[in-house]
């Protein structure tokens, strides 16, 4: 993923020497500031369709001119490097001040008001991402994924069921603090729309909520519930909305695991915790453990 980033530097005709790993999950992320841009390259080609679903998803928020991070200007995307998937994003300097929950409360009352577009996107559907991730997880033990396919056989009817009886509308898929960006102007703005998808727009108040249970910290889902107006554990639809949340935040470590390796340990600790059902046992952010600890 490097040698691609550097690829795509020497292609766009601008240097990456200053080029820094701001986040390696299922994307690796390279700031590269005196160029003013980020490349964000999909780990696998399997996930091409997502990045020009997320090319195509930018467009229209830019036509829109919604609160959300812009393409890099005259960049023609997706790019192919190295047999990896790659978009290219305005750089956005550091900022003083850090997003809350209050600001994604904020921002998702708006996003969610935007409308569905024209284009095609998918209908909100954990399972289906889950199931891909363990078709392609050669490092899986058979338990293991023994037991995330027998937990995806089960909540799958009630998804179904779900997104066929609710109110459908954009939802981002994956909303927390961590992908909103202060721009210098003040604005914070959405980014990361991996998983945008269209579904019941509850789903984006559960990733806080469950973080909240499983990271620690107290107020964060008070906060993004009085903000947005609105408590999602408090819907009939949030046992289940939790537990797919779970389920999502533990297979997307599967194409990660190496033997050995933090993150390895950290995906064994969640898995146990569900098996014994300890709703109590706290969790580490993968991307805390994927990045050098001179990143962190």
């Amino acid at each position: 993923m490097t040698a691609a980033m550097r690829d795509i530097a020497a292609a766009l005709n601008v240097s990456a020497y200053d080029a820094q790993l701001l986040r390696l999950t299922n994307n690796a992320v390279f700031a590269l500031p005196d160029a003013g841009i980020v490349i964000r390259i999909a780990r696998t080609h399997q996930l091409r369709d997502r990045v020009t679903k997320v090319v195509q998803l930018a467009r229209w928020f830019a036509e829109l001119d919604a609160s959300t991070i812009r393409l890099a200007r005259g960049v023609k995307q997706p790019i192919e490097r190295g047999g990896l998937v790659a978009s290219v994003w305005q750089f956005v300097p550091p900022h003083p001040r850090t997003p809350t929950v209050e600001d994604l409360g904020a921002a998702l009352r708006t996003f969610h008001a935007l409308g569905v577009p024209s284009f095609p996107l998918p209908l909100w559907d954990p399972i289906a991402d889950v199931r891909r991730r363990l078709a392609d997880a050669d490092r899986l033990s058979k338990p293991d994924r023994d037991f995330l396919a027998d937990w995806c056989d089960r909540l799958e009817p009630e998804v179904a069921n779900l997104v066929g009886r609710g109110t459908r509308t954009l939802i981002h898929g994956d909303a927390h603090p961590g992908n909103l960006i202060q721009e210098p102007s003040g604005r914070t703005v959405l980014c990361d729309f991996d998983a945008t998808c269209v579904g019941p727009w509850q789903v984006d108040l559960a990733a806080v909520a469950v973080g909240e249970a499983r990271f620690g910290g107290t107020g964060k889902h008070r906060s993004l519930a009085t903000a947005y107006g609105f408590d999602v554990t408090a819907d009939p639809s949030w046992p289940l909305l939790r537990d797919a949340r779970e389920l999502k935040m533990i297979a997307a470590a599967v194409p990660l695991l190496t033997t050995g390796s933090r993150i390895a340990g950290e995906f064994a600790n969640r898995l146990r915790s569900v098996r014994i059902n300890d709703s109590t046992a706290r969790w580490t952010p993968f991307a805390d453990l994927a990045l050098p600890k001179s990143r962190r």
